[in-house]
C-alpha cells in the first residue's frame, strides 16, 4: 500500500493514547478550580478540529463550550472568554501566525490555555500555561477529544469514561489500520475518477462536518491543489442543490453521532439529482472491540480520516504531486 506503515501508525495511534495519565492530570486540575467557559482556539486544520470536539461535546454535555477562531479572535474578541476561561490549541511548529496572535491576546486576558504542541521551546509551547507534546501526525483529534471526554468525566455525565477508553486502549490503532487496510481500492478508485475534477463538493454534518470542512481545504484545496468545496448537510437543500447536476462530482460524509440524519436525507436525494455522487458511511467499517454504543465518538471521525487518507495516498502517486508542497503557503508574507 502506498504511504502506509501499519507498525508506525500503530505506534502513533497508541502513543496518543498513552498521553492520557498526563490529559487526565491536567483536566483534573484545571476543572477543580473551576472555569466559566471552554474555547477550543484554532486556525484551519486546527480550527476543523476543533469544529468537531465542540460538536461532540454539545451532543453529550451542558458544559459550556466553544468553538473560536483564531483570526477572528484577534480581530473581533470575544467577552465570553475571560481570565475564568480554558482555552484548548493545537499546533504541530508552534508558530502558525494566527495562533500565535490569538493565544498572545488570550494570554493578556489571563486565561489558563492547554497546548497540544508538537514542537518543544517553540513560541507557542512558551505562551501556555500547560504543554503536551507529542509529535506523530494524525493524533490531533484524538487528543483534543480526550480534553473533552475528560472534562465530561468529571462534570458527571460520562460514567463509563474507564470501560471505553479500556476498548480503546486494546482495540483502537490496530482497528485503524485495518479499516485503512480495507478502505485503499476503494481510495484507488476514487483517486483514479476524481483526480482532475474542476470542482469537487463535499458534504457532511455533525462531527464529521469538521472533516468535510478540513479535508475540502486542507487536503484538495491546500495539498492537492484540487477545486473543492465543503457543505454542511442541513445547508445542502438551501442553496448549494441548485448549482448540483447529473454531472456534479459530489461526496458526502456520514458518520454515526446525533446528525446522522441529517446527512441520511442529503443520500436519499442526491440519486435522484446527481450521477456523479459517492457516500462515505462510517458504518461500513467494522472495528473488533469497539461496543456499538461509543462508535459514535471519536472512532468515527478517525475512521473517516483513514477512508481519506487512502485517496489522498493514490491522488498524490496518480498526479505526480507531493502532498508537502505549497505554492504560497509560508513562502512569502502576506
Amino acid at each position: 500500500m502506498l504511504k502506509f506503515n501499519e507498525e508506525q501508525q500503530v505506534k502513533d495511534i497508541q502513543g496518543a493514547l498513552e498521553l492520557r495519565p498526563e490529559v487526565e492530570n491536567i483536566v483534573d486540575e484545571i476543572y477543580d478550580r473551576g472555569f466559566d467557559n471552554i474555547f477550543y482556539l484554532g486556525i484551519g486544520g486546527t480550527y476543523a478540529s476543533a469544529m468537531q470536539a465542540v460538536t461532540y461535546i454539545n451532543g453529550k454535555s451542558n458544559l459550556p463550550v466553544y468553538v473560536q477562531h483564531a483570526a477572528e479572535y484577534y480581530t473581533t474578541g470575544n467577552k465570553r472568554l475571560t481570565k475564568e476561561s480554558l482555552v484548548i490549541i493545537s499546533s504541530v511548529t508552534g508558530t502558525t501566525e494566527e495562533v500565535v496572535h490569538a493565544t498572545k491576546m488570550v494570554k493578556e486576558v489571563g486565561a489558563t490555555i492547554l497546548g497540544f504542541i508538537d514542537t518543544k521551546d517553540s513560541l507557542l509551547s512558551k505562551i501556555c500555561d500547560y504543554v503536551i507534546s507529542y509529535p506523530n501526525p494524525g493524533t490531533e483529534q484524538l487528543k483534543f477529544f480526550m480534553v473533552a471526554d475528560r472534562l465530561m468525566y468529571k462534570q458527571g455525565e460520562f460514567t463509563d469514561y474507564t470501560e471505553y477508553y479500556k476498548e480503546l486502549d486494546e482495540h483502537l490503532a490496530v482497528g485503524l489500520v485495518e479499516a485503512e487496510k480495507e478502505a485503499d481500492e476503494f481510495g484507488r478508485i476514487f483517486a483514479e475518477k476524481h483526480r482532475h475534477d474542476a470542482m469537487h463538493y463535499f458534504i457532511g454534518a455533525g462531527n464529521q462536518w469538521g472533516a468535510v470542512y478540513s479535508y475540502a481545504m486542507c487536503y484538495w484545496e491546500e495539498q492537492s491543489w484540487l477545486r473543492s468545496k465543503s457543505i454542511h448537510s442541513a445547508e445542502f437543500l438551501h442553496g448549494t442543490l441548485e448549482v448540483i447536476d447529473e454531472t456534479t462530482p459530489v461526496t458526502l460524509f456520514i458518520g454515526e453521532d446525533e446528525q446522522r440524519p441529517l446527512s441520511e436525507r442529503v443520500a436519499k436525494l442526491l440519486p435522484r439529482i446527481c450521477g456523479d455522487s459517492t457516500f462515505i458511511d462510517t458504518k461500513d467499517y467494522k472495528v473488533k472491540g469497539i461496543s456499538e454504543k461509543y462508535r459514535g465518538r471519536i472512532l468515527t471521525v478517525l475512521l473517516m480520516h483513514a477512508v481519506t487518507q487512502r485517496i489522498d495516498a493514490h491522488v498524490e502517486k496518480l498526479n505526480c504531486h507531493p502532498l508537502d508542497i505549497r505554492r504560497y503557503y509560508r513562502q512569502f508574507e502576506y
